[in-house]
């Protein structure tokens, strides 16, 4: 292709190229947003099940990788997967609860094995969500992205206050930094141009030098890490149980609802519109195809980061060519442990702080979505039942304690599918005008 071919883009627009200069400060930004969210299901799956040191680097290494790669087929589809948006990839942290029980009882192989099928499950899904797409009209997408906000607003305050956990949560160190990078972020946000769009990141790298200075950071880990290494295909072999596939199985039609959502969240929230039957069909086939990818190298499932779904709709930048700079650092970081590293010893106190700020845009991009729902009796009593027992059940999952457990897995983990369902089967079943 010559030069002159290449069409300028800017920031705010899906398609062209931007100078490198601007736009790779911008994605390694989604890539701060998302990477200890990326890691942190593998740390918590491997502390429980014992899994060794040298399995538990392998795997934090392969998860940098195959998120950079799958990033790059939602942004550039191959066929009719990825949905040609910047939805950044990672590893699922809804799986968790799942992975947990069927890994204790079943090993670390049988979880990649449901993995591989549960992956190749949510791609079928994938190819019959344009005719289901009656099932996600306005006012059912908009509660989905609402919820998707609300369920992480805890996760940021866990980061905030030093991670969930942690034998110093809550310390007054953690809850300054947090403070600051706010703080900071806020003042970058009223300087125009490029300091406005890096604000996440410039108050991250602030955060982060403010940690150092404290004495919070150990860069043990940075110095006995390796400057470059393979990513390891199959560090694990694979077991195929039907309990464990069947449990899996539920949960990526959960994870599908939750793709369906961070879809339309970022085609409201950074593009103000509604996603396509073909935009979401992709994203789900790249969910799917990912997570098979990713059982390929021992990672648990891919899905589409929510947390970047929000800082899309703080920036508004939604150039491909911008988050691809960001989705080739991640590539790189899989074949460099003493970089991957370097993130990884960063207090989570250092991302609470922006990620207050982008879980809550998520919630206020989803409101702004339903402002465009009309109001009538009908809607109302939609959005008030589904936010009040999806939301409601989300925040006391033990009111389903009795129940069998894998209800409690699916409707119970975050309030997303609850929410989702109970819109659903309203706007199916009640009388009047449907969206």
């Amino acid at each position: 292709m010559r030069k002159e071919d290449v069409k300028k883009g800017s920031i705010y627009e899906l398609d062209g190229v931007v100078p490198l200069k601007e736009a790779l400060p911008l994605g390694i930004q989604h890539v701060l947003a998302m990477f200890l969210g990326n890691i942190s299901p593998l740390l918590i799956i491997a502390g429980m099940l014992g899994l060794s040191p040298d399995l538990k680097s392998a795997l934090i290494q392969n998860a940098m990788f195959i998120a950079g790669a799958v990033t790059l087929v939602q942004l550039y589809p191959v066929w009719k997967v990825g949905a040609k948006l910047p939805i950044v990839m990672g590893t699922s942290s809804g799986f968790i609860g799942t992975a947990k029980a069927m890994g204790t009882l079943y090993g670390y192989g049988a979880l990649m094995g449901a993995s591989l099928i549960g992956g190749l499950f949510e791609m079928v899904l994938g190819f019959f969500i344009k005719p289901l797409r009656k099932l996600f009209p306005p006012v059912v997408t908009s509660l989905v992205i609402i919820s998707i906000g609300l369920s992480l607003l805890p996760v940021g305050i866990n980061y905030f206050g030093g991670g969930s956990g942690a034998a110093d949560f809550g310390d007054p160190k953690h809850l300054l930094v947090g403070t600051f990078v706010i703080l900071v972020i806020i003042i970058a946000k009223q300087i125009k141009g490029f300091v406005n769009n890096a604000s996440i990141l410039i108050g991250i790298i602030a955060g982060y030098i403010l940690a150092i200075v404290l004495g919070m950071v150990d860069f043990t880990q940075v110095q006995t890490a390796s400057w470059i290494a393979l990513p390891t295909f199959m560090p694990v072999k694979m077991e195929f149980n039907l309990e464990a596939i069947i449990a899996m199985g539920i949960m990526f039609i959960a994870t599908t609802v939750e793709t369906v959502g961070d879809v339309s969240g970022i085609t409201n929230g950074g593009l103000n519109r509604e996603a396509t039957s073909e935009e979401l069909q992709g994203g789900v086939l790249a969910d799917g195809l990912g997570s098979v990818v990713a059982s390929l190298f021992g990672v648990l499932p891919n899905t589409s980061f929510s947390q970047n779904v929000g800082l899309v709709s703080v920036t508004k930048v939604v150039n491909r060519f911008t988050i691809m700079t960001g989705a080739i650092f991640l590539i790189l970081c899989g074949f460099c442990p003493k970089l991957s590293a370097l993130f990884a010893v960063m207090p989570q106190s250092v991302l609470g702080g922006a990620a207050v700020i982008m879980f809550a845009s998520i919630l206020v991009s989803g409101i702004q979505s339903l402002m465009r729902v009309e109001f009538n009796e009908r809607n109302t009593l939609i959005i008030a039942l589904a936010i009040g027992l999806g939301i409601g059940i989300g925040q006391v999952p033990t009111v389903l304690a009795q129940l069998p457990s894998w209800v409690g897995n699916i409707f119970a983990q975050n309030g997303i599918i609850m929410t989702f369902v109970i819109a659903t089967v309203l706007n199916l079943i009640l009388p009047g005008k449907k969206d």
